[in-house]
């Protein structure tokens, strides 16, 4: 394989170290309030541009299909609102007898409670080729059921709760997920047959939107003055893999130190899940091609 075409075949990860190395250099120009206004192109625009894809890539026979996945959507639900909450909970009742700081630990324990990714859970799955429809449907439907179990999760593990804005929190997700996914499939119907002559590379865009998250992600990581920890804090830290959702807590005197895993795992997560990309997508290639090789009818034995 020449350099040329194995630099093509690897332009993601090529992107994720271009713009993390970006994002080092000059922060301030995709933080929060900097010139790029990643609080609305990002928040907004960015998120909304990701389902609108995926509604104007998706049959609607496979959105509908994936809702009939209850089991599947049991398992992720369950998995991501109650065994993960309970087994980050067991493991920082052993790093409790370590020297990490004790208002650190709850900050983990506030991102295990967290729901699912919205944005990032779509592309990378899209990304290794699974099933993209059952990946929007958990990541709307989780961040739905987040708001209300959340709350309750972190009142169960630190016996305080934080106050959540329910009306702003779902009018969001309402306007950047599902409205987006609705006009995506009304605009595919009229279309539906030059989207199939052409084949327009919808994987792709949402790679590029993905780097956006990703840059503006590690713009606002490396301007954030909060993050000074010793080396093995940030060990544990970045090596846990947890879904990340920015909440807020009013009043905590340590909230910059709750704050620091929610400021470092969203950049990790995104950064993990990105270059495990080529290793699944691999794995999922051949275990179809292995499938469709059982699935084959047997030749009928000549006797």
């Amino acid at each position: 394989m020449g350099l040329l075409e194995r630099l093509r075949k690897e332009w993601f990860i090529l992107g994720i170290v271009l713009v993390i190395a970006v994002a080092r250099l000059e922060p301030a120009v995709g933080v929060k309030g900097g010139p790029l206004k990643p609080e609305i192109t990002i928040t907004y625009i960015a998120v909304s541009a990701i389902f609108f894809n995926s509604g104007l890539s998706l049959k609607t026979e496979e959105l509908t299909s994936a809702l009939m996945h209850v089991k599947l959507h049991l398992f992720v639900q369950i998995f991501t609102l109650v065994f993960f909450p309970t087994a980050i909970w067991l493991f920082l009742q052993l790093l409790s007898i370590t020297p990490i700081n004790e208002w650190l630990l709850k900050g983990l324990q506030t991102v295990g409670c967290m729901p699912p990714p919205v944005s990032s859970a779509v592309i990378l799955t899209k990304a290794v080729g699974g099933n993209e429809a059952a990946a929007i449907f958990n990541s709307a439907f989780g961040s739905f059921l987040g708001i209300v179990i959340t709350p309750l999760l972190l009142l169960l593990f630190l016996g305080s709760s934080s106050s959540v804005p329910f009306t702003s929190i779902f009018s969001q997700l309402f306007m950047t997920v599902v409205v987006p996914l609705i006009i995506g499939q009304i605009v595919r119907r009229y279309i539906k047959d030059w989207l199939e002559r052409r084949k327009p590379p919808f994987g792709t865009i949402s790679s590029c939107v993905l780097l956006m998250i990703i840059y503006t992600t590690f713009c606002d990581t490396f301007a954030n003055p909060n993050i000074d920890l010793d080396k093995f804090s940030l060990i544990i830290i970045v090596f846990i893999r947890i879904p990340m959702l920015k909440i807020v807590f009013a009043g905590y005197e340590h909230l910059s130190l709750i704050s620091v895993p929610l400021l470092i795992y969203h950049p990790a997560q995104i950064l993990l899940g990105s270059l495990l990309v080529p290793t699944i997508k691999s794995w999922m290639v051949s275990r179809q091609k292995a499938l469709k090789l059982t699935r084959q009818p047997k030749a009928p034995v000549k006797v």
